[in-house]
């Protein structure tokens, strides 16, 4: 397997060519996570892979409860399913607290100020249902826990990862807390073994080929927790040799795609380039230290490398694409995309730029 095919395997085990998918839910199921603190450009990545949906579409399921964000896997935010966010929890999270420990002596949060404030947070919205941060931030003060600066998010990460509170319907464009008791029922979770068995084969078969370094990367999880999910997963999972380095797969899956040819505009954080931590197979290796390309901005995909980057203007009816390729020589056609992404906005595509 070379690099050409390892790309156009991950192409389709995203989901990029020819979804199999028509619901946000099962999308994010079958991802497992996606990477979502960009939150418009999180709902892009749905967009990309569930052809016909839109920003209104999968903003209405996040609203409905469909599709949760809640901080898990690393400390930053991510779009989970209602029936997975338990587990995947009780999984992720110790690990997460730990390196948020540091941080949290650093700002002078003690174990005392998150109990309080856990405390608090809950009682409101069991008594509110859905509390924006603007709601929360007087009744911690009133309790004289600091909030200044970044506390405030590490206090309501906290309460994330105790599994007490998840996302909530947006109120405009402000994010609302909801507790998760309300969003999702309280089911028996996996023993350990079998959510890291479940983690294991969940990534390899919606990401792979991929090597054990990137899953760990994405997981968080150590590499014995990931040797055993290999073994547990050893009849479901399979691999190969490229580049010196073992690629792991589902078995089930064809190990040679067919090359297909795609131009996608891709959000910033989108898995198909934050799921790696070596992403030599899509990236030249001279651009990976520049902070524009990446994993940073939206960038432009063309057969599956990474070509340039991409923004937008909009306006209440219009949108403007501009793109910058990496090779000023080298042109890719973004028209199809940049009108699908038009589209997926409910607006017109008024002009494509190259600078």
């Amino acid at each position: 397997m070379n690099s050409q095919q390892i790309i156009q395997h991950r192409l389709h085990q995203q989901q990029l060519l020819h979804s199999r998918f028509t619901r946000p839910a099962d999308l994010v199921r079958w991802m497992g996570c996606i990477q979502a603190q960009d939150y418009a450009g999180a709902k892009w990545a749905i967009g990309n892979r569930i052809k016909g949906s839109t920003d209104a579409s999968i903003e209405k399921d996040f609203n409905e409860g469909k599709i949760l964000r809640t901080h898990i896997l690393r400390p930053t935010w991510h779009f989970v399913a209602p029936e997975d966010i338990r587990w995947m929890l009780q999984l992720t999270a110790p690990k997460i607290k730990a390196f948020n420990k540091r941080l949290h002596v650093k700002l002078g949060i003690s174990d005392k100020d998150l109990k309080r404030s856990n405390n608090i947070i809950t009682k409101a919205l069991g008594d509110h249902k859905f509390l924006t941060r603007t709601a929360l931030l007087p009744l911690l003060a009133k309790a004289k826990i600091n909030t200044d600066d970044i506390r405030l998010g590490f206090l309501l990460m906290d309460a994330e990862l105790e599994g007490l509170i998840c996302s909530g319907p947006r109120q405009g464009k402000q994010f609302t807390y909801a507790l998760l008791s309300d969003r999702v029922p309280d089911v028996p979770a996996p023993g350990r073994e079998e959510a890291i068995a479940r983690l294991t084969l969940c990534y390899f078969s919606s990401r792979g080929p991929a090597t054990i370094q990137d899953f760990q990367w994405w997981s968080g999880l150590n590499i014995a927790d990931i040797k055993t999910g290999l073994h547990l997963n050893k009849e479901q999972l399979s691999h190969t040799v490229a580049n010196g380095q073992a690629y792991w797969f589902a078995a089930g899956a064809p190990a040679n795609k067919r090359t297909v040819s795609s131009t996608f505009l891709l959000p910033s954080y989108d898995e198909y380039a934050v799921a790696y931590k070596d992403r030599c197979d899509i990236l030249p290796a001279e651009h990976q230290s520049t902070a524009g390309y990446g994993i940073f901005k939206p960038v432009v995909v063309v057969n599956g490398q990474v070509s340039g980057i991409w923004n937008r203007k909009e306006s209440s009816q219009h949108i403007t694409v501009t793109t910058q390729l990496i090779s000023p020589g080298k042109k890719a056609t973004v028209d199809t995309a940049a009108a699908a992404y038009a589209a997926f906005m409910g607006k017109k595509l008024q002009s494509i730029t190259s600078i």
